[in-house]
């Protein structure tokens, strides 16, 4: 398992807190969103077609009990949509028929990461 060193913390708390700064001017109309797009892009934050998706990178695939327990509490109290967001969907998968669209959870993909679907991006800095 990969371990962290001193370097990797300094680098993650300093990439949070640029994302953080990023994200309020973006927010508060001073960053347009093409110039927003790069710098979310670089730290795993994509837009699909409801809500925000993080995609957390898992060096070599493993992670100890106490990281999987950080990934669970960002499902438990992060990932869900807001009300507007999560009726939209519901609506347009109502079209398809019976569905369930989970929330609160996290789906650890066959390419190493761990993704989340609803965290609204102005939650994101605080994930981070």
């Amino acid at each position: 398992m990969y371990q962290y060193t001193e370097f990797d913390r300094q680098f993650i708390r300093a990439r949070a807190a640029q994302h953080r700064d990023q994200l309020e001017r973006n927010l508060a109309g001073t960053l347009s969103d093409d110039e927003f797009r790069p710098l979310r892009l670089q730290n795993g934050w994509y837009i699909q077609r409801y809500a925000p998706m993080l995609r957390v990178a898992v060096p070599y695939g493993e992670l100890s009990s106490a990281q999987l327990r950080v990934l669970a509490r960002i499902a438990r109290e992060y990932d869900h949509p807001s009300k507007e967001v999560f009726d939209k969907a519901i609506g347009t998968q109502a079209t398809w028929g019976t569905t369930h669209l989970p929330v609160g959870y996290g789906h650890f993909t066959t390419r190493q990461n761990v993704q989340f679907n609803w965290i609204p991006l102005s939650k994101s800095a605080d994930v981070m």
